[in-house]
């Protein structure tokens, strides 16, 4: 039997943020960690690469590492702080603080990686959560305890729409709180492989609406090594896991972005000299993202809802990366290029979204028949657009014309502004209910605002008391 308190290795070779250890005495466990005398080092192993030599994360001094090297195994794995002290705090996966805060308790911590619920405990209830988005509430409503994903290549507004999301459900919760005490939520945001700007920045707007204390940030940016941003995703879920089960409370918890949490992934298998599968990814990117998924689940007690960005590179969502997200999803949110281009926000593809809510059961009668009538008149507008690239609008039948204006006065309905950007577009950001949304748009479908151009609807909230 292994000895892991007691295993003894010498570093062979080292390569990026990869090392490789021959054991000379016992044998470590995978994702356990082992450091050097001085306590210098840190590493985790991550996988064998021979009878007696695993490949091995560099966590921390790299610069000490050299050949010949004595390490020892801990016998522990990666932990971090968690409890309601990270709330309104920002930190990396060893509970480091980021904001220049107290220094975290570390007497409360929890592993980085940890086994899904199981199969008994998990809840199966679906309820829709308002966002207070137009395009989102109608087209792909967020399922309460469920997963969302928004998709898009890059610029097109991904991760200012899941600060609105953010920002409009930690708004709604903090004015309903105070009226039921009982219904306890807090957020987790997980900054995967992005700018620390962009992290910098929602700090402080999470700060300027007295919503942060709510919050509870991991940042893993994209100057960080594969394996910090590797591990920040899982730590983000154990923190997320902690609040769900410890505390007591539902969780809604944010990532930006999924796929450099795949990328990371497909880094160190390239160090460890891994084969590649599809599209260049790393063998176990399904496991991966199954191990991933499957632990940010509601149970019988309490919900974790997920809202989730994923890069999609070169505006392929046929991308091997992109693939292995959908089958965990409920909702999906599609990020079109050429509608940024036609200068909508946000950039929905409202055809190519979707939602697993979508039945007269779930959403009820009149929502399930609006959003059928608006599909179909978008889908028979989409089939007009070359046609009217050919010979203008003006050539169009009549039954043709009305079709193509209604398309058009529904893609400008769903624009919207957002109140996370209020200071760079000078709009005051609106909120929707849902029972508006469908409202305003049987109307449309109906022809009750023929009359209006459309480019009147552009960027506004709701039609009723504005234009009758």
């Amino acid at each position: 039997m292994s000895n892991t308190k007691h295993a003894q290795g010498v570093i062979q070779t080292v390569s990026g943020q990869v090392a490789e250890v021959l054991f000379i005495k016992g044998f470590p466990v995978i994702h356990e960690m082992l450091e050097d005398t001085e306590k210098r080092v840190l590493l985790q192993v991550f996988a064998a690469s021979g009878e007696n030599t695993y490949y091995c994360l560099i966590l921390d001094g790299r610069t000490h590492l050299s050949r010949g090297l004595e390490v020892v195994a801990t016998g522990e794995t990666l932990s971090l702080p968690v409890g309601q002290q990270v709330l309104g705090r920002v930190m990396d996966i060893f509970g480091h603080e980021l904001d220049g805060g107290k220094k975290l308790d570390h007497s409360i911590i929890k592993p980085v990686y940890g086994p899904a619920p199981k199969y008994h405990d998990i809840a199966s209830k679906k309820e829709i959560w308002e966002t207070g988005i137009k395009s989102i509430d109608f087209f792909a409503p967020l399922v309460k305890g469920g997963k969302i994903g928004l998709f898009g290549g890059a610029g097109v507004g991904k991760t200012i729409l899941l600060t609105e999301l953010l920002h409009n459900l930690l708004t709604l919760q903090k004015t309903t709180s105070k009226k039921n005490t009982d219904n306890k939520r807090v957020s987790v945001f997980a900054g995967v492989g992005e700018r620390v700007r962009e992290g910098h920045e929602l700090f402080h707007e999470l700060k300027a609406k007295n919503v942060l204390e709510h919050v509870a940030l991991i940042y893993g940016p994209m100057g960080e090594s594969a394996s910090m941003r590797f591990l920040t995703a899982l730590a983000a879920v154990s923190v997320a896991e902690h609040f769900r089960d410890a505390e007591g409370f539902d969780v809604l918890f944010l990532m930006d972005n999924v796929f450099r949490f795949a990328q990371a992934g497909s880094e160190l298998s390239t160090l460890t000299k891994t084969i590649p599968s599809e599209d260049g990814y790393q063998p176990t990117l399904t496991s991966e993202m199954a191990a991933f998924h499957e632990r940010l689940t509601s149970t019988k007690k309490n919900v974790v809802s997920a809202i989730e960005a994923i890069y999609v590179p070169s505006d392929d969502l046929l991308d091997q990366g992109v693939q292995s997200i959908y089958p965990y999803l409920d909702s999906i949110i599609t990020l079109s290029r050429d509608v940024y281009q036609e200068g909508i926000f946000p950039a929905i593809d409202l055809l190519h979204s979707s939602s697993s809510m979508i039945s007269p059961e779930n959403v009820g009668e009149e929502h399930y028949d609006a959003l059928i009538a608006a599909q179909s008149i978008l889908k028979k507008a989409a089939g007009l657009e070359r046609m009217v690239a050919l010979v203008g609008e003006n050539e169009l039948s009549a039954e043709n014309k009305t079709v193509y204006r209604r398309a058009r006065m529904l893609k400008n309905y769903m624009s919207q502004p957002f109140a996370v950007v209020e200071a760079q577009t000078g709009r005051k950001g609106e909120y929707v209910e849902l029972k508006d949304t469908v409202a305003d748009v049987q109307g449309i479908v109906r022809g009750d605002f023929d009359e209006i151009k459309p480019v009147d609807m552009y960027m506004i909230g709701t039609l009723r008391g504005k234009h009758g």
